[in-house]
């Protein structure tokens, strides 16, 4: 890595964790890293602590081997049309993390046949506990790898099949808010029954974070540790019930799928 040059177009949440996890991790130092943003006032603290910044895309192209498009679906072809000139296939490859944008959409608008990754983290990449997925169709093994490599530093990497990606953004970065309001539905619970409700969120946000751990490190199932806890008759049972009998499960499959549906036409949208 340490004779690429990458380039982070957009530098929000997803490209500032980003950039901030590949340096803390010793693959890049930051002077071989530009950001780019619209307001460059925002990087001043970035360029103070060593990085490249711009507020020319097409700058930040011809400097780079890597570019990374870290912006919302609306945004997506201005971005291209400005960097197009820029772009040499031959020596770029196309880390897109743009919701409901295949690979083959970004060479068709821009009208080269350049290699193209697509990634998928989610806002946990801030503390370097995201899942990201990652498809291609037509990037080399070496690109996957590459491209894989840099996103577990900031947590863990799967590769997907390309069609799946849109699910992917409904279960990994829309998940996030849909787990995120299931603990505060637990504090606001916890507050109800007696606790302080910053008590109660610590104390909700751990136990999920417990949960989650359980299934992550004995590779287990949901159910196998939803048994270890009901009893006949049991509290836990009885709560799990009431909750079924709401529509709980019912209610977090509907809205992965309306997220679906949803990520799958916002570039078309725009």
């Amino acid at each position: 890595m340490s004779t690429k040059h990458i380039a982070i177009l957009g530098s929000g949440n997803i490209g500032l964790s980003l950039a901030k996890g590949l340096v803390k991790a010793e693959i890049y130092n930051p002077a071989q890293i530009t950001l780019t943003r619209r307001n460059i006032a925002a990087l001043v603290p970035l360029k103070d602590a060593g990085y490249q910044t711009t507020g020319n895309n097409a700058e930040a192209v011809n400097n780079a081997t890597i570019i990374v498009l870290a912006i919302l679906p609306q945004q997506l072809n201005k971005l291209l049309d400005e960097i197009k000139p820029s772009i040499d296939p031959a020596k770029h490859l196309l880390i897109s993390v743009v919701s409901g944008v295949s690979c083959q959409d970004i060479r068709k608008h821009l009208g080269l046949d350049v290699q193209v990754v697509r990634a998928m983290p989610n806002t946990a990449i801030a503390i370097g506990q995201s899942m990201t997925c990652i498809a291609t169709d037509t990037a080399s093994d070496d690109n996957i790898k590459l491209v894989t490599s840099l996103f577990d530093t900031v947590g863990v990497s799967i590769r997907i099949n390309e069609e799946l990606m849109t699910s992917a953004t409904a279960l990994c970065a829309c998940g996030i808010a849909f787990f995120l309001r299931s603990i505060r539905a637990a504090s606001q619970g916890g507050t109800e029954i007696g606790f302080h409700a910053h008590d109660a969120l610590k104390m909700a946000a751990q136990t999920a974070k417990g949960a989650a751990d359980l299934l992550l490190q004995l590779a287990s199932h949901p159910e196998q540790e939803i048994d270890k806890v009901t009893s006949p008759k049991g509290c836990t049972i009885a709560g799990l019930n009431e909750m079924e009998h709401n529509g709980f499960s019912s209610a977090m499959i509907k809205g992965i799928k309306t997220s679906a549906e949803k990520a799958g036409v916002l570039y078309k949208e725009s």
